[in-house]
C-alpha cells in the first residue's frame, strides 16, 4: 500500500498522536480527559480530518470482539458474586509454609486466574487481598505486588479470553480455543516458573529477614512507616453495632408493697422486621447470609438485655404493708434470662419457639438458594469454557454464558449491568476507528516493508528481530494498538512461508505483546491497576513506583520472553 497524499499523512499522524498521547498519558495536563475521551477525540479527528468517511469509521468496529469483551466481563461479575474470587484469595492463606511459599502461591494463583477471568479482574479483585496478607504476616508487599501484575500479564497469555490483545488475536486469526491454549500453554507454564525463580532470586534477602527485623521496617519496602496490622476480624467482621439498651433504674415512692415487672421489648415485632428485611434481599453470597444470622443474633442478645427494677420490700399481712426503703438489686445476664424464662407465659414460649424455629427454616431456605445459585455460575462458566474448547463461535459463546447467567439471576439486570466497564467498550470503538485510519495513511505499511524482509520467522534472526519489534510497540504504542497495526501483516509474511507458519506468527504475536506489559509500569493495564489498587488501599496503602517496578520488569521480561519464544516457535 503506498503512502497516501501529504495532507492525509499529516492529519492521520496528529489524529493518531493525540490518541496515542492521551491513550498512554491519559492525565496529561493539557488535556486531562482520560483514555476513553482520547480514543473518541482520535476517532473523530480522523472522520473530520476526511482520512475516512463516517461509514468506513463504522465499519471499522469489530462488533465481534466487542461482544466476546462483552460477554467475558458479564461473567467475570456473576462469578466475583459467586465467591470465586474469595476461594481464590484463601487458597493464597491455607496452610501457608512462609514467604517463599506465598509468593510462589501469589504467581501460580493470579496466573491461572487471568487465564479465565482476564488479567485485569484479576487484578482488580486480588490486589488488596494480597497487601492486606503481606502486611499481616510483616513481610514486604512490593514482592508480592510485583508477583500478581506480572504473573497476571503472563497467564493471561495462554487463552483468547485473558487479555484484550488475545481476544483481536483469536478473532482475527480463526484459531480455535483449543489451538489457541495448545500453542501458548506450555510457554505461559515454563514463563510462569520463571518468573517466580527470578521473583526470588531478586527479593531473596528481603522475604528472608526474621520477622523481629521486618517488624522494626527491615522489610525492605513496607515495614518502615507502614500502617498497623489489623486482624481479619476487626477488618471484615465489624458490618454493624448490636444494638444495646441503657440500664436506667426506676425507683418507687409508694408506701405499698410492689415489684415493678421487667421491662421487654416485643418479640413478634423485632423478628418480624429482620424477616422482612430479609425477604426484601435476594441474598448472592454466604456473607449476606451471615450478616442476616448477626442480625437476627443482636436481636435476641438486646431482648435479653432487660432491666431489672428496684423492689421494696413489704412487711405485714392482710396485703397491706408499710414500705421499708428501697432496694436496688443486681442479676447476671443467665438470671435475667431464666427470670423472663419464669414470668413470660407459656403461651408466648411457644410462640417464641414457633418464630425461632420459622427464622431457622428461612436461614435455611436462602442458603439452599445461595447454593443452587452458585453451582448455577459456575455450572454455567463451565458450559462456556467446554464450549470454546469445542470450537464454536467466541463471541457468541460468552454472550450466550451471559446472557443464561442474567436470566438465572431472577432480578433486574441493571444492577449488575450497571457494573459492566463500558468506557472499555467504548474505548475499544475509538480506537478501532483511530487504528483503521492511520493504516489509511500508508505509514505503518512503510515501515513493515522496511522491516519485514529482515524478520520472517523462519530464521531465529528473523524472530528474534520481529519479537523486538513487537516489544517495543506494545511498550510504546499499547499492545492492542500494535496487534491491531501488525497483526495481518506478520500474518501475511508468514502465510507466504507455510499455512502453518502463520499460525505459528499469531501465537508470537500473541505471546510477545502479552509478556511486554511487565517491562515497565505503563506498558499494561494489569499493571496501573495494581499499583493504583495498592495506593488506594485503606488499611494497608503501599506506594508502587514506576523505577522499582522498572528494575524487576526488564530482566523478568527479556528472559520470560525469550524462553517463551523458544517453546511457541517449536509448536
Amino acid at each position: 500500500m503506498a503512502l497516501a497524499s501529504t495532507e492525509k499523512v499529516v492529519l492521520g499522524c496528529i489524529a493518531f498522536g493525540i490518541f496515542w498521547v492521551l491513550a498512554v498519558f491519559p492525565s496529561v495536563p493539557f488535556m486531562p480527559v482520560g483514555r476513553t475521551a482520547g480514543s473518541l477525540l482520535g476517532a473523530m479527528l480522523m472522520v473530520l480530518f476526511r482520512v475516512m468517511s463516517p461509514e468506513d469509521a463504522y465499519k471499522a468496529i469489530d462488533l465481534p470482539i466487542l461482544g466476546l469483551l462483552f460477554g467475558t466481563m458479564v461473567v467475570s461479575i456473576f462469578l466475583e458474586r459467586a465467591d470465586m474470587f474469595k476461594y481464590l484469595g484463601s487458597a493464597l492463606a491455607w496452610r501457608s509454609r512462609g514467604s517463599k511459599d506465598l509468593l510462589f502461591r501469589v504467581c501460580l494463583v493470579s496466573a491461572v486466574a487471568s487465564a479465565l477471568f482476564t488479567n485485569d479482574t484479576c487484578c482488580v479483585v486480588l490486589t488488596e487481598f494480597i497487601l492486606k496478607l503481606a502486611r499481616q504476616n510483616n513481610l514486604p508487599p512490593q514482592p508480592f505486588l510485583l508477583a500478581l501484575a506480572s504473573s497476571s500479564n503472563i497467564g493471561s497469555a495462554a487463552t483468547p479470553i485473558g487479555n484484550p490483545q488475545n481476544l483481536v488475536i483469536a478473532v482475527q486469526s480463526g484459531i480455535t480455543f483449543g489451538q489457541f491454549l495448545v500453542g501458548v500453554f506450555p510457554a505461559m507454564i515454563v514463563g510462569v516458573i520463571t518468573n517466580t525463580c527470578i521473583l526470588l532470586c531478586y527479593f531473596w534477602k528481603y522475604l528472608s529477614v526474621p520477622e523481629k527485623d521486618q517488624e522494626r521496617g527491615g522489610g525492605g519496602g513496607g515495614g518502615a512507616g507502614g500502617p498497623e496490622v489489623v486482624a481479619d476480624d476487626e477488618v471484615t467482621s465489624h458490618r454493624f453495632t448490636p444494638a444495646r439498651m441503657s440500664h436506667a433504674s426506676s425507683v418507687n415512692g409508694g408506701g405499698d408493697d410492689c415489684v415493678s415487672e421487667p421491662m421487654r421489648r416485643s418479640d413478634s415485632l423485632n423478628r418480624a422486621e429482620t424477616l422482612s428485611s430479609m425477604r426484601s434481599r435476594s441474598y448472592n453470597s454466604e456473607g449476606d447470609i451471615q450478616v442476616a444470622i448477626r442480625s437476627m443474633r443482636a436481636s435476641s442478645m438486646s431482648q435479653e438485655m432487660v432491666e431489672v427494677s428496684t423492689v421494696c420490700d413489704g412487711g405485714g399481712g392482710g396485703g397491706v404493708g408499710v414500705g421499708v426503703g428501697p432496694r436496688k438489686i443486681t442479676r447476671t445476664t443467665s438470671h435475667q434470662r431464666s427470670v423472663i424464662i419464669e414470668d413470660a407465659p407459656e403461651a408466648d414460649a411457644a410462640r417464641d419457639g414457633g418464630e425461632k424455629g420459622k427464622d431457622g427454616e428461612e436461614v435455611k431456605e436462602k442458603r439452599w438458594k445461595v447454593l443452587v445459585w452458585k453451582s448455577a455460575v459456575y455450572l454455567t462458566t463451565l458450559g462456556m469454557l467446554v464450549a470454546l474448547l469445542m470450537g464454536l463461535n467466541m463471541s457468541w459463546s460468552a454472550i450466550t454464558a451471559a446472557l443464561v447467567l442474567l436470566a438465572l439471576d431472577f432480578t433486574d439486570a441493571q444492577a449488575c449491568l450497571e457494573k459492566v466497564s463500558y468506557s472499555l467498550l467504548i474505548f475499544f470503538c475509538g480506537m478501532f476507528i483511530t487504528v483503521a485510519g492511520f493504516n489509511r495513511t500508508g505509514i505503518p505499511n512503510a515501515l513493515w516493508e522496511m522491516v519485514e524482509p529482515h524478520s520472517r520467522i523462519d530464521s531465529a534472526k528473523g524472530t528474534a528481530l520481529l519479537a523486538v519489534v513487537i516489544l517495543v510497540l506494545s511498550n510504546v504504542a499499547s499492545n492492542v494498538p500494535t496487534v491491531l497495526l501488525l497483526g495481518s501483516r506478520v500474518a501475511v509474511s508468514a502465510a507466504a512461508i507455510s499455512p502453518a507458519s502463520e499460525k505459528k506468527a499469531w501465537l508470537i504475536l500473541a505471546w510477545v505483546s502479552t509478556v511486554a506489559g511487565n517491562l515497565t509500569l505503563l506498558g499494561s493495564a494489569a499493571n496501573l491497576i495494581v499499583c493504583e489498587q495498592a495506593r488506594r488501599a485503606q488499611f494497608f496503602g503501599y506506594n508502587l513506583t514506576f523505577w522499582s517496578h522498572l528494575r524487576f520488569g526488564v530482566p523478568s521480561t527479556i528472559i520470560v520472553t525469550a524462553i517463551g519464544l523458544l517453546i511457541v516457535t517449536s509448536y
